[in-house]
């Protein structure tokens, strides 16, 4: 990029004095060596880097293309007169911040860890990229919650911020909305499988202000766990979000959703409520607040109350974007990642899959076929038979990119299990 291209966007961002930075002088420090750039030793997408002592997961790659694509299509749709700033909060080797530097073609990024340690890595694999005197990129070591609440106090938005935190402390998700521009990209992060799980009730409940206990689809709660609780800070904020996509891998558990901060309270709650589940029947539905005292199962068995599980406050509403992820989809066939398979994973496929999971009629949740199975007393029906003839019963009905084996309808259960039946040739 021109010298120009990167002296403006440099210029939008202001460097405090008590954070040295590599666009900034060191004072009252000695002079150090200038990094050299590490011996390659992994490569995305033709971004070559080396993580060193960073913690590092070559199958975590899949759900940094995702980003890279987004990022990408908000960056084309916001045009050339701003500068198109990225953050990448928790950046361990860097990988991230390069990528969006490389790919994306973000006019500045800024590289953060908490780990001085990591800034050899961290430098010399940006520095690969662009070195001094006209390099985009800044690199920091600060708690990143300090970090984006000083970039808020400062008024620098970023377009892009990406938090790629461990565990499920969200005490970032609020200094990070206020850090984002309006219409913005956040990329929110949560291992917390055990909450996810119902095991860690009072965890989800600080973190998130959702109570969560065990249902048959942990790993899509775990998802709209984490939509609930960004939904609910922006909402305290005066301000609303949209997932444009939601990805859950299983290496780890990871849960990786992609929200856009707009201007302004939504009218209602429609996407932010309970969901309930029966144990007897097999069945889940939404609640909204308005129906708190009215939560109940319709089935034949009224009399356990122990047979209703419900979760909540969380994200009710679809899990992604249809429409911007056709686009995504259209980008990675544009730039020849659609039909390639990297550590295991195809994203033409995982795209897919998603664009019909975004179907809005399609409630939370999924239905395993060993359930099934069980319920209907019938061996497991394949996969895509059960499918198609829940389609052609007038019902959606998709795979789920969330739980393996698994299937997202809006066909009542009862109704589900007759056509297993009838595929058995049972009935």
């Amino acid at each position: 990029m021109a010298i120009s291209a990167a002296a403006a966007a440099a210029a939008a961002l202001s460097f405090p004095r008590a954070l040295p930075s590599p666009l900034q002088p060191r004072r009252h420090r000695h002079r150090r060596r200038s990094a050299e750039p590490p011996a390659c030793a992994h490569s995305e997408r033709g971004v070559t880097f080396d993580p060193g002592s960073a913690f590092y997961r070559s199958d975590s790659a899949a759900g940094r293309d995702l980003a890279v694509l987004a990022a990408t299509l908000h960056r084309r749709a916001a045009g050339p007169s701003v500068p198109f700033l990225c953050l990448d909060a928790m950046c361990g080797c860097g990988v991230r911040a390069l990528r969006y530097l490389a790919q994306v073609g973000a006019d500045f990024v800024w590289a953060n860890d908490a780990s001085e340690a990591l800034r050899p890595v961290i430098v010399g694999n940006l520095s690969r990229f662009e070195r001094a005197p006209d390099r985009r990129w800044a690199v920091s070591h600060l708690d990143a919650t300090r970090l984006l609440s000083e970039r808020y106090l400062r008024r620098e938005y970023f377009d892009v911020i990406d938090v790629d935190s461990f565990g499920g402390d969200a005490a970032y998700i609020r200094a990070a909305l206020l850090a984002l521009r309006i219409g913005g990209l956040l990329y929110l992060t949560s291992t917390d499988w055990r909450s996810a799980r119902g095991y860690g009730s009072r965890s989800s409940l600080s973190s998130y202000g959702a109570y969560i206990r065990p249902v048959p689809y942990p790993n899509e709660v775990g998802l709209r766990m984490l939509i609930g609780g960004a939904a609910r800070e922006a909402a305290i904020l005066g301000f609303h979000i949209t997932p444009l996509f939601s990805y859950y891998a299983y290496h780890g558990p990871i849960f990786r959703v992609m929200v856009q901060l707009h201007n302004g309270k939504q009218d209602g709650i429609s996407n932010y409520g309970f969901i309930c589940h029966c144990k007897s029947c097999g069945q889940s539905r939404t609640f909204g607040f308005d129906e708190l005292g009215q939560i109940t199962c319709g089935c034949a068995d009224k009399i356990d109350p122990d047979s209703i599980t419900v979760v909540g406050p969380l994200w009710t509403g679809p899990l992604h974007d249809t429409t911007f992820l056709t686009e995504m989809l259209s980008l990675a066939t544009e730039w020849g990642w659609a039909n390639t398979i990297e550590n295991g994973v195809s994203l033409e496929k995982l795209l897919d899959t998603m664009i019909e999971e975004s179907d809005s009629r399609l409630p939370p949740g999924y239905i395993r076929l060993d359930e099934i199975a069980s319920r209907a007393k019938v061996n497991s029906p394949p996969l895509g038979t059960l499918i198609n003839s829940l389609r052609k019963e007038g019902y959606a009905a998709c795979r789920s990119h969330i739980g393996a084996n698994a299937i997202k309808t809006n066909c009542p259960i009862e109704c589900c299990l007759d056509v297993a039946q009838e595929i058995r040739n049972l009935r």
